[in-house]
């Protein structure tokens, strides 16, 4: 137990200047540092992190003022009696600033309780704390706690108690109503001031407003629970979402030769690839398909819907069950179009979304597609590409009752395909998509073993570490 204090024990000099000066100096550099930084702070409502991190930054300025009041008193040692007059306006005026601001030389006061005279003495900046007119005059030990919460009434009545008794210590929180009804919470501190035979002649302690602290603190705890919601809510929604698109997407990896039973030539050798965005929680909407037809034909499609997290990939999922099921029903790539867009402008949660159907016959080396706002295949043949002559087709859920043309396209042995989302040839959504650097992939084309060996030039020369969205591409090479 620390020592109980004695009437008699020497007053303690204060430190040196030079250290405190220092000390000083480094604290207001230091809060202005902070201020910049609280200044800089996000302040949008609906950014939980933001408000989290200013919350921060508005306790560890109350803090830094709490420090450089103290080592200011410090410095100043105890306070002189004003000299004459001008000082008296001084002082005034400088502590009607301070309840202005609410400085920590207005939210700290002091009192002592003497156990023989039944005196008590208040400072001027306890009343100001607890509201009281310095007219009624202090209160005493059995006074006090009628301007305490109920609920805190006993543990202060505890700790006085304590302290006179046994000489212990009080260092505890209430929470105090004011005469103008205002709560504050205040933390006391105090010892026993024991006489020269060792028995208590008067309690004194010191009381410090932290109404303002224990809500920056509160403020923070609050901001980092929304914050660690929100997060746990977005891992939840990204594992969801990857979750769902592994469902989704087709399960083969490398290259998929058509047809599947491997009777007779291949007459399709395709290979995919998906490129994910730098920012991995960001999961799309993109999407690519491969499939053989009853007909003996075979679908090739890629899309891409606006959004991202788990609406986009679930109407991604929804979006691609209908392509299978209405391309295995025999429906053209036009047509097919038309449906899908009119599922998805009736759809509960409203997107948009680009996509590219193609339909491939074997038999006749002949190719049926159609596009909905998607960047059009490229042919590459002979060691030179370019892009097809897409036919009209607007975004999907863009509008109701759209019609879409179809194309077709007359094939050869070793020609090659490629379908992309636009997200492949752009760094970031305010740029254009270029498909010249597709285009100049060509010559490594045409000496490429397979669709998969192409797959994997394209993505060294795009899966790039700064991409902003995420995207997929398909290799179709002709079989002979």
């Amino acid at each position: 137990m620390p020592s109980h204090v004695f009437a008699d024990r020497p007053a303690p000099q204060p430190p040196e200047r030079g250290t405190v000066d220092a000390l000083i100096t480094r604290t207001r550099r230091l809060r202005g540092d902070v201020d910049a930084v609280r200044r800089d702070a996000v302040t949008d409502e609906d950014d939980p992190q933001g408000r989290w991190q200013r919350a921060l930054c508005d306790l560890a300025v109350h803090h830094l003022d709490d420090l450089g009041a103290h080592l200011g008193q410090l410095k100043e040692g105890l306070p002189q009696e004003p000299l004459d007059a001008f000082d008296d306006e001084l002082a005034e005026h400088e502590a009607d600033h301070a309840q202005q601001t609410g400085s920590l030389l207005s939210r700290v006061g002091s009192a002592e309780w003497n156990l023989l005279t039944d005196e008590v003495s208040w400072s001027e900046e306890l009343f100001q704390i607890l509201g009281r007119s310095p007219q009624s005059g202090p209160m005493s030990l059995d006074e006090l706690p009628s301007i305490v919460f109920a609920e805190d009434q006993a543990l202060l009545t505890a700790l006085v108690t304590d302290c006179l008794v046994d000489g212990r210590p009080i260092d505890g929180e209430f929470r105090m109503v004011r005469a103008d009804g205002r709560v504050r919470t205040v933390h006391m501190m105090g010892e026993p001031v024991l006489d020269s035979g060792g028995s208590t002649a008067s309690m004194w302690a010191v009381v410090r407003d932290v109404s303002e602290l224990r809500r920056s603190q509160r403020t923070v705890r609050e901001t980092r629970d929304s914050l660690q919601r929100r997060q746990h809510f977005a891992q939840t929604e990204h594992r969801l979402a990857v979750e769902l698109q592994e469902a989704v997407l087709p399960p083969w990896r490398g290259s998929l030769q058509f047809p599947l039973d491997g009777d007779g030539p291949t007459a399709l050798d395709v290979s995919a690839h998906y490129l994910p965005s730098a920012n991995s929680a960001l999961i799309g909407g993109d999407w690519y398909d491969a499939l053989q037809l009853p007909s003996g034909e075979s679908l090739l499609s890629v899309g891409d819907l606006t959004g991202h997290g788990v609406t986009a990939t679930s109407a991604m999922a929804m979006l691609l069950g209908a392509l299978r099921g209405m391309a295995v029903a025999g429906i053209r790539p036009g047509p097919l179009m038309a449906h899908l867009n009119q599922l998805l402008d009736s759809s509960v949660q409203p997107a948009l979304g680009s996509a590219v159907c193609c339909r491939y016959d074997p038999a006749s080396r002949t190719l049926s597609w159609a596009q909905a706002g998607h960047p059009a295949p490229l042919l590459f043949r002979n060691g030179t590409g370019r892009a097809l002559t897409p036919p009209d087709g607007v975004l999907l859920g863009a509008t109701s009752g759209a019609d879409y043309e179809q194309a077709e396209v007359q094939l050869l042995p070793d020609d090659l395909l490629v379908l992309h989302t636009d997200g492949l040839t752009r760094r970031n959504a305010a740029e254009e998509g270029d498909t010249g650097r597709l285009l100049a992939l060509a010559p490594r084309f045409a000496g490429a073993r397979d669709a998969q060996e192409c797959v994997r030039t394209v993505v060294e020369e795009f899966g790039e570490v700064g991409r902003e969205d995420d995207a997929c591409v398909m290799v179709a090479r002709i079989g002979s």
